[in-house]
């Protein structure tokens, strides 16, 4: 297209050499083209309804030829791409030409000339056309389909050619000035819209015995399958099992049986998985896959037979996990175990005499995939036998050994490594299914010896580059790991002969062990699967002394301290995601199954201060957590020591234990939805306890066998495990708790009662709603129960406002002391300015000063004694001359005292300053060089 003509917007006249058209539909006459036009690749158009026309008469005895003539013009016409607008007009010429090829096979090359253009890409005119053709476009080329009933080898591989050059386009040889190649995936899209796809797959029925067409079929259906929608409508016209089917016919290429399984695969990936297994599940498709996967297994040599191969059998898998697939009935399922044990053990079956897998990656790729595929036979319970028969378990426990030095293997290093964790992985899925074979080949022996290399400290290099050796690069935790979930597994069955073989071959102390050397082995790069190796012992250990009380002896003071080790973990690693949630889980379980029922292990438990860390764990306030800390604090609390250990504990803002699990059970009730008031008291005395679930939900009368809601309401919930725990510590004599919790601490004390009475108004509910009449005896008893059960509530009430109300006293009186406090404190503040500002006054004012010194003389003077005793002494309490009002300090005048010791009368105030000497006899005044001095007496008043 010109600049000109692109600058021209959609509705302008067209140049008077081209005649407008006012519909789509209308065909255009035959223009003048100038030779210049002719030169650049002008487009030739000619009338197609005239041709059309043509091919409707009948009777003329020239009319086959005009016929074909009319054909070979337009074929020239168009020989660079059929306009969009045409293509509804020419596809009905083609479908007339092959009308006429049964009973004129001249109009064969006519029709084939046609298809080939069509492997040219379209042509528009306008931007718009291809939405405006889009119709016209997808059913013209879903006419290609239809046009393979023709039974002409050539027609029919020109239609896949032309089916397969809509992903190959070709540009046009010419450009047609006037108009644009349509858009590359516009007929991929078109094909979807006409449902090309599902006509073509209807079209393989009709070549059975035509290997050729039917190769150029696939291949065409190859193209297709890429597209989600072709696969879609493929798979409603029954492509997987039409192709599948046919597998295994002859082909001396190849090429029928890779196209085929390519097509299975975009099946699988582009559509309905479960339609496509189900497709599948038939035994003549299992019966060809069996045939195709047998013969590349054993005659494959190439790199390309191995990859078919290996794509085949995970097509099986796929099938096989579909429980009504025929696999035994086909006989696939014994030749697969075959196929995956024959390497390792001796087998005279004549499918693998001398065959022998290499360490190519398809051969080691194939291991993989049937150790894979034999995991998910064994969930089929029929197959049992034919696994015992193939020896499955003694060919998975050849890989669960140390590696032997100096030994050949036909795996390298790495791969081995690989396929001996896929073995041991495979072997905790299928040992659980074959307990015989796995304890006839001492099972439980191999393992442990094996744990044993795994926790030496031996120089082993592993590469950890596998799905299954993630985390074990350098080391052998990778191996430690499957093991252990391999034992796992096989404790879970609790089995007693598997069990007591266990703790026979001393897995217990081994185990902790192993456990301790975790620990000391411990860091950053691989904690991860260091958590998951403790959690996997923990849980091993648990189900071995669960219900062996000689285990639980066992497991003893070492397997405490592992327990109290991880009971110690920070509590911010919890929400780490690395597993410690998990860990600490086994922990909890291994408390409850190795631990109690053992009184040595729980004096050790309780010593080692155990039950402080479980509260420490309850206080946390982790809702997944609480539910199995208050069921092991039940068990714990039959023991008569755990009672000091709970009532010593301290939590935050010194907490104590009762007041935690009251705490714990108002959020409870609150999380349930139970009616309280403000104060926490009960509000409906007739149900206490009721739960907003059981007040949504209605009662329905049920069987004897099965438990109503107040019943279920006991296990779902923690209260009646914190009223367990509350009574054994006796309700009496709790410590720490506020009015508030006393209030609560009401409910729970009652709360049996009030639950005993919630089941009896079940069962009277459930009486009427059965419309039974209970005889007046019973009736009366039921009536009782009730109104003695809304009594109890009543007269909780009743106490719980007595303490709300005794609290509200308390706080008035704790009120009224406070203020009391306060206001002597201002009274004594008052006091301590009003004699600061005394002292002032008497400091800066000679006449205040007297009267004030007046003042002191006279309470002196009214506090002696009216009479002085006979013979008494008497001492003056001030010093004569001194204008003070303050105490005149620790001074006594001593008229007794001989002059000659204080060296003169007594009017020198300063005679605690005097020196006096020390010589024999009597003190003498002396020079001051040597002196002591004297300390003044106290004054007496």
């Amino acid at each position: 297209m010109s600049r000109a003509e692109a600058a021209e917007p959609a509705e302008a006249p067209e140049p008077s050499s081209r005649i407008k058209f006012s519909s789509p539909r209308q065909i255009p006459i035959v223009g003048v083209v100038t030779e210049d036009e002719e030169v650049q690749g002008a487009f030739k158009s000619m009338d197609l309804n005239r041709v059309i026309k043509l091919f409707e008469e009948t009777g003329k005895d020239d009319l086959e030829e005009r016929q074909l003539k009319s054909v070979k013009k337009l074929v020239q016409c168009y020989q660079n791409g059929f306009p969009l607008r045409d293509l509804a007009q020419i596809f009905k010429i083609l479908n007339l030409c092959a009308e006429k090829i049964k009973t004129q096979p001249h109009f064969i090359e006519p029709a084939y000339n046609i298809i080939k253009l069509c492997g040219l890409p379209f042509l528009k005119k306008k931007a718009s056309d291809e939405i405006t053709y889009a119709e016209d476009t997808a059913n013209s080329i879903g006419l290609l389909g239809d046009l393979m009933k023709i039974q002409n080898s050539e027609l029919r591989i020109q239609i896949c050619k032309c089916i397969i050059d809509f992903y190959h386009a070709e540009p046009p040889k010419k450009h047609i000035t006037g108009y644009q190649q349509a858009s590359s995936s516009y007929k991929i899209k078109m094909a979807e819209v006409g449902g090309l796809a599902k006509t073509m797959i209807q079209s393989l029925e009709l070549l059975e015995n035509q290997l050729v067409e039917k190769l150029w079929v696939l291949k065409a259906l190859q193209h297709l399958s890429t597209s989600e929608v072709n696969c879609t409508l493929m798979v409603k016209a029954q492509a997987a099992s039409g192709i599948c089917a046919h597998l295994n016919d002859p082909d001396p290429s190849g090429q029928l049986l890779f196209r085929s399984s390519e097509i299975l695969w975009n099946l699988l990936e582009k559509s309905s998985k479960e339609e496509i297994i189900q497709q599948l599940s038939n035994l003549k498709c299992l019966l060809a896959l069996k045939e195709v996967f047998k013969n590349l297994f054993i005659r494959g040599v190439s790199h390309y037979d191995r990859q078919l191969r290996n794509d085949i059998l995970v097509i099986t898998t796929i099938i096989s996990q579909n429980p009504g697939a025929p696999m035994i009935e086909s006989g696939f399922t014994r030749d697969l175990i075959l196929f995956a044990t024959f390497n390792e053990v001796k087998s005279q079956n004549p499918l693998v005499k001398g065959l022998k897998l290499s360490n190519s990656y398809e051969d080691f790729e194939l291991k993989k995939l049937l150790f894979n595929i034999i995991v998910i036979l064994c969930k089929d319970l029929s197959t049992i036998q034919l696994l015992i028969d193939g020896k499955v378990i003694l060919a998975l426990f050849t890989y669960v050994k140390r590696p032997e030095k100096h030994k050949i293997l036909e795996w390298s290093a790495a791969q081995y490594e690989e396929l001996q964790l896929h073995a041991i992985a495979t072997l905790s899925s299928v040992a659980p299914f074959l307990i015989d074979e796995y304890m006839f080949y001492k099972g439980n022996a191999q393992v442990l010896e094996f744990l044993v290399w795994c926790d030496n400290e031996d120089s082993f290099f592993t590469h950890g580059n596998s799905f299954h050796g993630a985390g074990g690069r350098g080391n052998k935790f990778a191996q430690m790991r499957y093991s252990l979930r391999l034992l796992r597994a096989m404790v879970y069955l609790e089995n007693d002969t598997i069990n007591k073989d266990l703790c026979e071959n001393g897995a217990i102390q081994q185990l902790i062990g192993i456990f301790k050397n975790t620990i000391s082995k411990y860091n950053d790069k691989e904690e991860a699967i260091l958590l998951e190796i403790q959690s996997d012992i923990l849980l091993i250990l648990s189900g071995l002394c669960e219900y062996h009380i000689p285990g639980k002896e066992i497991f003893g003071t070492g397997g405490v301290d592992i327990i109290l080790h991880v009971m110690k973990t920070d509590p911010k690693k919890l929400q780490s995601g690395l597993g410690y949630n998990v860990l600490l889980y086994s922990t909890l379980d291994s408390i409850w199954c190795c631990i109690l029922g053992c009184y040595p292990s729980e004096d050790y438990f309780l010593e080692k201060e155990g039950i402080f860390l479980l509260l420490d764990l309850l206080a946390l306030n982790q809702k997944k957590f609480c539910n199995l800390i208050l069921g092991i604090m039940v068990e714990f609390c039959d023991n008569p020591k755990t009672a000091a250990h709970v009532n010593a504990w301290r939590g935050k803002k010194d907490q104590t234990a009762a007041s935690l699990l009251i705490k714990l059970w108002r959020k409870e009730e609150k999380e349930l939805g139970v009616k309280r008031d403000k104060y926490g008291r009960i509000v409906d005395t007739k149900k206490p306890l009721f739960t907003s679930f059981q007040e949504e939900q209605k009662i329905i009368p049920l069987p004897a066998n099965c438990p109503t809601i107040a019943v279920m309401d006991v296990a779902e919930n923690i209260r009646a495990k914190i009223y367990a725990v509350l009574g054994k510590l006796d309700f009496e004599n709790l410590p720490g708790l506020s009015a508030e919790d006393f209030v609560t601490l009401c409910i729970i004390h009652r709360y049996l009662d009030f639950k005993i009475g919630e089941i009896w108004n079940e069962i009277y509910e459930e009486i009427k709603l059965e419309k039974l009449r209970p005889v007046s005896t019973d009736k009366k008893i039921l009536e009782s129960i009730t109104a003695a059960s809304e009594n109890i509530g009543k007269m909780v009430v009743s106490l719980q406002s007595e303490m709300i109300e005794s609290q509200a006293r308390q706080d008035v009186q704790n009120e009224q002391k406070v203020y009391t406090k306060i206001q002597a404190t201002h009274k004594q503040r008052e006091l301590a300015n009003k004699s600061w500002e005394t002292f002032l006054a008497r400091t800066s004012n000679a006449k205040t000063l007297k009267k004030a010194k007046r003042l002191q003389e006279k309470a002196i003077e009214s506090s002696r004694y009216g009479e002085r005793p006979p013979n008494a002494v008497f001492h003056r309490t001030d010093i004569k001359g001194l204008n003070a009002t303050v105490p005149s300090g620790g001074v006594v005048t001593v008229e007794s005292t001989p002059a000659r010791l204080v060296g003169g009368p007594l009017a020198d105030t300063d005679i605690a300053l005097k020196k006096l000497p020390i010589r024999g006899g009597a003190l003498q005044k002396t020079s001051p060089q040597k002196d002591i001095r004297v300390t003044t007496l106290p004054t007496f008043c």
